[in-house]
C-alpha cells in the first residue's frame, strides 16, 4: 500500500520565492552573480593552493579539500534554484529530489567534519607547533576520507528515513530545494520517529564537531595568552581568525534549522537563513581565507604575476 501512495507522487512543486512574483528576475540574477563568484573564488582558492608550495601544508590542503567540497555542495541546489526562478512550472522530480537531498546532506555533513578537522590543525600548529611539521599527508587524507564517509553514511540514513514516508496528500515543497524538513513534513503518516532520529544525527553532526572545536580554541587562547609580546599573540590569533569566522556562520546557520523543535518552523525565516547558508557562506569561506590571510594574499599574488605577465626575451 504504501509504495501505491508514494507512486501518486511523481514530482514535488518547489513553492521557493514564487510568492515574490516580480522580484524573482532581480533575485536570479543577484543570486546568478553571487553563485558564479563563488565558482571562481573557490577555484582561484583551489588553484593558488594547487600551484604555490608554500601553501602546501596541512591547513591548506583542509582549506583545498573545503574549497572543492563548497563548490560541489553549491552544484547540488543552486543551479536548479536559478532555474526555477525563469520558470513557470517550478517542479523537480521525485527521481530529482532524492539526489539532491542525497548531495546536499552528504556535502553539509562532510563540511562540518571537515571546519572541524581544520580547528584541530590549528590546535596542533599553535599549541604543538614541533609536531606541527610531523603531521603527514596521510594523515590529512585519512581525516578528509573519515569525514567524507561519515558525512554520506548519514546521508544515507536521512535519505531513507525522509524517502520512505508514503507522499499521498500534497507535492508542493515550501521551499526553494528539497530540504529534511520541508520534504518529510508532507508524509501523511507518523513521521514523529524518523524526525526524532534526524534530530539526533544533527545534534551529531553539529553539536559534537562544534564542541570539539570549542576545546581546541580553549587550549588555543591558553596557549596564545602565555605568549609574552603582543605581536606574537596578535600573529597566532591572525592564524585563526578566518577559520573561526567560518565556523560561528556555518554552525551558526545549520544549529538555527536542524537544532529546533518542529513547532518552531517558520518557512519564511528558514528560507532567508537558507539561502544564507547555500549561496552566500560558500563564497564566504574563499574570501575570508583571502581577505584576512597573508600568505594566501601573497600566494595569490605571486601566481598572477607568474602567470599573467610573461618574461620578455
Amino acid at each position: 500500500m504504501r509504495r501505491q501512495n508514494q507512486s501518486v507522487i511523481t514530482e514535488f512543486i518547489l513553492i521557493g520565492f514564487s510568492n515574490l512574483g516580480h522580484l524573482q528576475v532581480p533575485l536570479f540574477f543577484t543570486f546568478l552573480l553571487v553563485y558564479l563568484a563563488t565558482l571562481m573564488a573557490n577555484a582561484t582558492i583551489m588553484t593558488v593552493i594547487r600551484l604555490d608550495r608554500t601553501l602546501h601544508t596541512p591547513m591548506y590542503f583542509f582549506l583545498f579539500v573545503l574549497s572543492c567540497s563548497e563548490t560541489c555542495y553549491t552544484l547540488a541546489i543552486v543551479p536548479k534554484m536559478l532555474a526555477n526562478l525563469l520558470s513557470t512550472s517550478h517542479t523537480i522530480s521525485f527521481s530529482g529530489c532524492a539526489p539532491q537531498l542525497f548531495f546536499f546532506v552528504g556535502l553539509a555533513c562532510t563540511n562540518c567534519f571537515l571546519i572541524a578537522a581544520m580547528g584541530y590543525d590549528r590546535y596542533v600548529a599553535i599549541c604543538n607547533p614541533l609536531n606541527y611539521t610531523l603531521v603527514s599527508r596521510a594523515t590529512c587524507v585519512l581525516l578528509v576520507l573519515a569525514s567524507s564517509c561519515c558525512g554520506f553514511l548519514i546521508s544515507v540514513v536521512v535519505n531513507v528515513l525522509v524517502f520512505s514516508v508514503p507522499f499521498c496528500v500534497s507535492n508542493q515543497i515550501n521551499h526553494f530545494f528539497c530540504d529534511i524538513s520541508p520534504v518529510i513534513k508532507l508524509g501523511c503518516s507518523d513521521t514523529s520517529l524518523k524526525e526524532m532520529v534526524i534530530f539526533f544525527l544533527s545534534i551529531l553532526v553539529l553539536l559534537v564537531p562544534f564542541v570539539l572545536i570549542f576545546i581546541s580554541y580553549v587550549f588555543i587562547v591558553s596557549a596564545i595568552l602565555k605568549i609574552t609580546s603582543a605581536e606574537g599573540q596578535w600573529k597566532a590569533f591572525a592564524t585563526c581568525a578566518s577559520h573561526l569566522t567560518v565556523v560561528i556562520v556555518h554552525y551558526g546557520c545549520a544549529s538555527f534549522i536542524y537544532l529546533r523543535p518542529r513547532s518552531l518552523y517558520s518557512s519564511d525565516k528558514d528560507r532567508l537563513v537558507a539561502v544564507t547558508y547555500t549561496v552566500f557562506t560558500p563564497l564566504l569561506n574563499p574570501l575570508v581565507y583571502t581577505l584576512r590571510n597573508k600568505e594566501v594574499k601573497s600566494a595569490l599574488s605571486k601566481v598572477l604575476s607568474r602567470y599573467s605577465f610573461p618574461k620578455t626575451v
